[in-house]
C-alpha cells in the first residue's frame, strides 16, 4: 500500500512569496484550511520542504 500524507493549508498565502503562493495552489491548496491527500514521493516532500511553515502535515 502506497504511503500518503494528509496536507492542511493553516496560514494564508495572500502576504506571501509569489512562488510559494503558486506552489500551494499547484498542490491544489487555495483556500485556507483546505484539506489534500497526496503520495508520499520525493516531489511532494520538495513542496512541502518549500512551504512547510503554511501546512500541518500528518501521514495517513
Amino acid at each position: 500500500m502506497d504511503k500518503k500524507l494528509r496536507i492542511e493549508l493553516i496560514k494564508s498565502p495572500v502576504s506571501c512569496v509569489p512562488r510559494h503562493r503558486a506552489t500551494a495552489a499547484a498542490m491544489g491548496l487555495n483556500k485556507m484550511h483546505k484539506v489534500v491527500v497526496l503520495p508520499d514521493n520525493a516531489a511532494t516532500r520538495g513542496q512541502i520542504q518549500q512551504i512547510g511553515y503554511m501546512l500541518k502535515v500528518e501521514e495517513v
